[in-house]
Order: structure tokens, then C-alpha cells, then sequence
């Protein structure tokens, strides 16, 4: 059955019919975005829902949504959709952060010339019949010194526009290397240094706890008399108030605003001041970004639905289409090694080890990483899934690390799983063959070949004559058919294991007979989704 896609708010007809042209189920409704019972009432028939800012995807409509897997957002924000709760139903949050960033950045650098030559101001003067040409005194943009707040996808696109400006630039961002400002032709600087030097600031960071109110009353206090500050990122950054004092008193010459801490802003603090421009979020406002994020959140809903392919998905790593069909098989290994872990941990798992060695350390580590934590997680919570699991682990204090090795031994690569509780550490490890099929390949330290079914027993024992027969006789006594049996043992007469690939699942009268003969330390029924 074709996947189901709503899109819910105003989308290009281009968009739509990528949708149409690769064969999904497309319900194109602008109206039901702006009505939240509509969207509640008919959400649960969808397994995509695409949008822009009208709709609200609140915890109550994720809840409904039963069979939602993906929800893309055309634009870079996503203030309206509640991605925790999406993340615990395990539901894919993409966006199109690249669409709109051209766009966003010649806003920027507008609206830096606008309060640069008061633009605004003088063509409301001279619209109005005045000709006050000695009232409009501006600066040059050349040789003044720019300072950017993040400089990042959109940031350096600024940087690169204002050197094309001939002005002196400066980027204050924790993740910027020094090699990479020097790529860009910028000075790294901390944010003390930027404030006391920039001739002019503007503000291309995403709204976080870290990056909330970053240009407080007390950082602001710390700028360069006759600053001028623009923000075509987010509300929230800076503190309007406080900014509108230092405007008032001369301190900073002018503002530009496209963005406010409370949208719709019918009334803001900076409103009515002498050079300040402001736009009502126009950052994205242009004909090709609009088409352009459009298409790509069709591009991108569609990948994931039909391919597995993810990308820009906010609470997920980035899987492309190349890598879903290379690692595909691997992805279902990881899951296999967490669901043989979690089934046989009863206690609470303190921390969980990932080892990549070999091929499988060039590989999307934290796509498998995911897929581990889905498979031990999936044995307390049969609904987890990639994008749900490591928020339930860290939910529960499990700590998660990552070790990668050169190949070692006879597999070109392997991954190992290492799992450790209060009283106990387990381990296995898998590797996928030239049949791109997933195998087990040891368990315990002990090493063994193992084709993986949906139906498994798990047994360990001292080693000693009879566990075959033991496990043939008793099984096959009571119809439990035997697809595939694999030994293994550290060394002679000590810790021996057994996994078996059955045609069904036994009887809960098999394992306690089993049991009953002494014979075993452990009797473990496994299942694993079928591949």
C-alpha cells in the first residue's frame, strides 16, 4: 500500500506533484492546518504530514497520530512542532534548514544597509513631501568592522556577502576551527572581543537555552558606541528592552529587526525609534526560497518514506539513500545484537558499548548507534524504534559510548555489543557476509556462527556429552521443528552456549522441561523482528 501524505498548510503545486509523481498518496488541504480539531480528527489516517508554521503538531495531535512516521517542516523553524513528544512516538522531525538561507542572508545585509543610510525613515520624509536631505546622515559599510553571531550555514553566507563589502569581519561561534575561519576569511573571536569591536552585529544562531537573551543588558552594556545590531534569526536572542534603553541614550546608532520574542509583535519596544527598521519575519519571504523548501521537504518526505533515506531530520542522524541500501543490513545487525542483549538483561542497564571494527567503522555510526539502542530497548517497550530509543535511554541514566578499531581477525568488520548492569556484563558480536545477511559470530568470548531467525532458544551449560540430544529430543518430542543449531564452548569441560534457529516458538512446558534436567545454567526463548 502506498504510503498516505497530508500536507496541511500552503505548498507549490511542484511540491505536491513530487509527491504524486513518486507514487504516494498525497492529500493536499491548506484549510486543515488552521483548524487544529480538523487536523486531530483526520491525523491518524497519515504517515507523513507536511507543513509550514500554520499548523500546530502539539502533543495532543501527535498522540493521535497512530501511524504518523515523518513530519517535515518547509522552512528551518519548527517553534510548532512538539519534537520531544514526536521523538518518544518515535516519529521523524525534518526541516529544510538550506532552502531559505540565501534568502535569509540577503535580508540580513539589507536590512544592515537600511539602518546603515536610514533608509526607511528617509523615504517615509520624502514620501511625505519633505526633502530633508541634511537629516539623513548615514555611515559606510566599507572598512567597518562586522561582527556575526554564529557562523553557521546562514552566518557564513553573511560573512561572505560582507567581505565581498570590503568590510573587516569577525565571528564569534564555539563550533567554528580556526582553520575554517580562515577558510572564510573572518578573525575567530570570543563574544567580549566581538561586542567591544564590531562596528556593526548581526545574529545567526538557532534560539536555545545556551543562545537565549545572548545579547542581555549586560552584554549589550559591553558594545562599541554607535553599534548598530540586526537579527533575522530568532526572537529571544536579544533583549529588546534593554536595547531600546541604549538606543534612547545614543549608546547604539540604530537596530534592524525581522524577528521579535513575541510574534505576531503588534506592539515592541523597539517600535517607533529613531532608526530602528523593522519586517514582519521576512527572512524566508522571497518567491525561490518559498519553492525551494517546499520542494526539498517533498523531496526528503518522500525519500524517507519509500527509501529509509533521512535527511535534516532534527531528532535522527542523516541516513542518505546510499547509505540506507549499503547499511541497510548492518542497521538490522545492530538492532539484532541490542534485541539478543535486551531480552536476556533483566536488571537495569547502567551502560551500553558500542564497538565498530573493521568496514563498519566507516560506516554512519550514529544511525547504527540508534539502531542498537532500538533493539535492547525494544525488549521493555515493543513500540521503540531509532528515533524514540535513545531518548528513552537517556531517560533512564543508560550512558552510551563508541569505539572504533582497525580490522582485527578474519572479518572484514564486526560490531560488538557490550552491555553492562549492577552485577553483570554481556557481550556479542555479528558481522553481515557477502549475502548480506546478518550472522552472530560471538557470544560470551565465545565464538560461533549463527544464522538469525525470528524464532530463537538460547541455552548455556557446562560442557558435557548429551546437550545435543538433550535439546533434539526434547524439542522434536513436542513438534518444535530445528532450522538451524549452533554450538560453541571457551574450552573443553567448561562454558559451553547453544543458540537454536527454530520454526516456531516453544511452548513455555518445553522450556520447564528443559530446565528440569539440570543440565542447563540458562534455558532464553529470543525473537527477533524478521528481516
Amino acid at each position: 500500500m502506498a504510503p498516505k501524505v497530508l500536507i496541511s498548510d500552503s505548498l507549490s503545486d511542484a511540491a505536491v506533484q513530487i509527491f504524486k509523481d513518486r507514487g504516494i498518496d498525497v492529500t493536499f488541504d491548506p484549510s486543515i492546518g488552521k483548524d487544529k480539531d480538523k487536523l486531530l480528527a483526520v491525523i491518524d489516517q497519515y504517515d507523513g504530514l507536511a507543513i509550514r508554521s500554520a499548523s500546530k503538531v502539539t502533543e495532543k495531535i501527535i498522540a493521535a497520530a497512530t501511524n504518523l512516521k515523518v513530519i517535515g517542516r518547509a522552512g528551518i523553524g519548527v517553534d510548532n512542532v512538539d519534537i520531544p513528544e514526536a521523538s518518544k512516538k518515535g516519529i521523524i522531525v525534518m526541516n529544510t534548514p538550506f532552502g531559505n538561507s540565501i534568502t535569509t542572508a540577503e535580508h540580513a545585509i539589507a536590512m544592515m544597509f537600511a539602518t546603515a543610510r536610514q533608509i526607511p525613515e528617509a523615504n517615509a520624509s520624502t514620501h511625505a513631501g519633505k526633502w530633508e536631505k541634511s537629516r539623513f546622515m548615514g555611515v559606510e559599510l566599507t572598512a567597518k568592522t562586522l561582527g556575526v553571531i554564529g557562523a553557521g550555514n546562514i552566518g557564513s553566507i553573511v560573512c561572505d556577502r560582507a567581505r565581498g563589502l570590503k568590510m573587516k569581519v569577525m565571528a564569534y561561534d564555539p563550533f567554528l576551527s580556526e582553520d575554517r575561519a580562515r577558510q572564510m576569511g573572518v578573525a575567530k573571536v570570543d563574544l567580549d572581543q566581538l561586542l567591544a569591536q564590531a562596528d556593526f552585529i548581526t545574529l545567526h544562531v538557532p534560539y536555545t537555552e545556551k543562545t537565549a537573551n545572548i545579547l542581555s543588558a549586560e552584554a549589550l552594556a559591553k558594545t562599541k558606541k554607535g553599534v548598530r545590531i540586526i537579527n533575522c534569526a530568532r526572537g529571544g536572542l536579544v533583549d529588546e528592552a534593554a536595547l531600546a534603553e541604549l538606543i534612547k541614550s545614543g549608546h547604539v546608532a540604530g537596530a534592524a529587526f525581522d524577528v521579535f520574542a513575541e510574534e505576531p509583535a503588534t506592539e515592541n519596544p523597539l517600535f517607533d525609534l529613531p532608526n530602528v527598521v523593522v519586517t514582519p519575519h521576512l527572512g524566508a519571504a522571497t518567491t525561490e526560497a518559498q519553492e525551494n523548501v517546499a520542494l526539498q521537504v517533498a523531496e526528503q518526505m518522500a525519500d524517507y518514506l519509500l527509501t529509509g533515506a533521512v535527511s535534516n531530520a532534527l531528532n535522527m542522524p542523516s541516513v542518505t539513500a546510499q547509505e540506507a541500501a549499503i547499511m541497510g543490513p548492518w542497521l538490522k545487525l545492530a538492532e539484532y545484537l541490542g534485541a539478543f542483549v535486551g531480552q536476556l538483561t533483566d536488571e537495569p542497564i547502567e551502560t551500553i558499548e558500542v564497538v565498530y571494527n573493521g568496514i563498519a567503522k566507516d560506516m554512519n555510526l550514529k544511525a547504527l548507534n540508534c539502531a542498537a539502542i532500538a533493539g535492547v530497548m525494544k525488549a521493555t517497550n515493543p513500540d521503540v524504534n531509532m528515533v524514540s530509543a535513545p531518548i528513552m535511554a537517556k531517560e533512564r541514566g543508560v550512558e552510551l559510548s563508541t569505539t572504533t578499531q582497525d580490522k582485527t581477525g578474519v572479518f572484514d568488520g564486526y560490531i560488538r555489543l557490550v552491555v553492562t548492569t549492577p552485577t553483570r556484563t554481556r557481550s556479542i558480536a555479528g558481522t553481515v557476509f557477502s549475502d548480506g545477511k546478518p550472522r552472530f559470530i560471538q557470544i560470551k568470548g565465545i565464538n560461533i556462527d549463527a544464522e538469525i531467525g525470528q524464532h530463537m532458544l538460547y541455552t548455556t551449560n557446562k560442557d558435557v556429552p548429551g546437550i545435543i540430544g538433550t535439546l533434539g529430543q526434547t524439542l522434536g518430542e513436542n513438534g518444535v521443528n530445528i532450522a538451524n543449531f549452533t554450538l560453541g564452548r571457551s574450552v573443553r569441560e567448561g562454558e559451553a552456549i547453544a543458540l537454536l534457529y527454530l520454526d516456531e516458538q516453544p511452548p513455555a512446558h518445553v522450556l520447564a522441561k528443559l530446565k528440569a534436567t539440570g543440565l542447563f545454567q540458562q534455558v532464553r526463548p529470543l525473537q527477533f523482528d524478521a528481516a
